[in-house]
């Protein structure tokens, strides 16, 4: 059964770090880019950062960069988002997603996960 499930959401305080972790199975993970989304209450689910299929590229979108790391191990299916110095504006659900493709991509996303909720107090 192809399933993504995240983990490692939760409640803290704006500068704390959390790190949430998803777990892959039913599929090979090792042949597909990953993707970590977010979507927070009242908006429009974002890509926030992604990486191709051996982990050697990645991306970031301008409100994480130097905050967020994406990182993957390919031998225990699991994509990796680090957090710290959280913000506030950072509350949201976060999905971890399976890109159809190798390569680092914006968009052709098929497998999502439940998502994980991270809330961020001021």
């Amino acid at each position: 059964q192809l399933q993504l499930v995240e983990s490692g959401g939760g409640l803290v305080q704006a500068g704390d770090s959390l790190r949430l972790s998803c777990a892959a199975s039913g599929l090979t993970f090792s042949m597909y880019a990953m993707g970590w989304f977010r979507q927070a209450p009242g908006k429009e689910r974002e890509l926030v950062a992604a990486i191709s299929w051996g982990g050697d590229w990645t991306y970031y979108v301008d409100s994480i960069k130097g905050r967020f790391t994406i990182s993957r191990d390919n031998a225990k299916n699991t994509v990796y988002l680090q957090m710290n110095s959280l913000k506030p504006e950072d509350t949201a659900v976060y999905f971890c997603a399976k890109a159809t493709s190798k390569t680092v991509a914006l968009s052709g996303y098929d497998l999502w996960g439940q998502g994980t909720q991270v809330t961020v107090s001021s």
